[in-house]
């Protein structure tokens, strides 16, 4: 049997040889013109301005689409019946998804936040129950985040979109809000004047906008001021944290007293 197998091999040979060198040529040509296909398709989504993430997330998924025809072409041109192989590649794929329902969640997910654009790269953002930091990749199970003090944080896709989403980047302006107190026995005439001339000496305060500087509340140990006003977006923190050191400066110099909080103890001898 083994000499009529050696004998017979020029015969498989004539047969087989042209069709499984002709699958080895459409698998590698395949491959490459699938990689063709999926830059033409990124370099047309570019010229129509589409999102960048949109552009990636989606080559990949043709890109893999293209290699699976690929292989089914391949495996045909071998003479194997691909209704078959494809309806196996099915029940495969539905166990498959049975068995992978979290990251087929995560996945979906990602489509879902890149269709609706609730972020994108760069964009500073607070998701998934508090955590912050500025989005680097948007990916097809997971999202990558960097805190502001460099540390990389995954988040699988699914916890994003089953939780709320602050995007701090999403509008060109923000609204800075600051509270300062002072004492009662403070002029909140003259306070209130200090804390306008500040706000108005800021040059990236915009004073095109609504400037608010009110007295909001009378606490139990002091009088409380409020005070709004607009910055563009990349410039809040800057402005922020400086308002505070020039109002505490400006504070300590006119005399203005920032109370701690105080209580009456009344003692009663019996």
């Amino acid at each position: 049997m083994f000499e009529d197998l050696i004998k017979n091999i020029p015969y498989y040979l004539t047969i087989y040889g042209s069709r499984i060198l002709g699958s080895i040529l459409i698998l590698i040509l395949g491959r490459y013109a699938a990689k063709i296909i999926t830059n033409i398709i990124d370099k047309l989504a570019q010229k129509q301005e589409i999102d960048k993430t949109l552009i990636k997330f989606s080559g990949k998924i043709i890109y893999v689409i293209l290699l699976i025809l690929v292989v089914i072409t391949s495996l045909g041109n071998l003479g194997i019946e691909t209704t078959s192989f494809i309806a196996v590649l099915g029940s495969a794929g539905l166990a498959i998804g049975l068995a992978l329902q979290g990251s087929l969640s995560n996945f979906a997910s990602g489509f879902l936040i890149i269709i609706f654009k609730h972020f994108k790269v760069g964009d500073f953002v607070d998701v998934s129950n508090g955590v912050t930091g500025t989005v680097n990749e948007i990916g097809i199970l997971n999202t990558i985040l960097t805190t502001p003090d460099n540390k990389v944080i995954i988040i699988p896709n699914s916890s994003i979109t089953s939780n709320k989403v602050i995007n701090y980047s999403k509008q060109e302006i923000r609204r800075v809000d600051l509270t300062f107190s002072v004492s009662y026995s403070d002029d909140i005439k003259k306070v209130k004047k200090i804390l306008s001339e500040i706000v108005n000496s800021k040059d990236k305060i915009l004073k095109d906008k609504e400037i608010i500087i009110v007295v909001g509340e009378l606490a139990d140990s002091s009088v409380n001021f409020f005070v709004r006003f607009w910055v563009s977006t990349p410039d809040y923190w800057e402005v922020y944290w400086d308002t505070i050191e020039s109002v505490k400066i400006r504070f300590d110099e006119e005399g203005i007293t920032i109370p701690f909080p105080q209580r009456d103890i009344h003692l009663y001898n019996n």
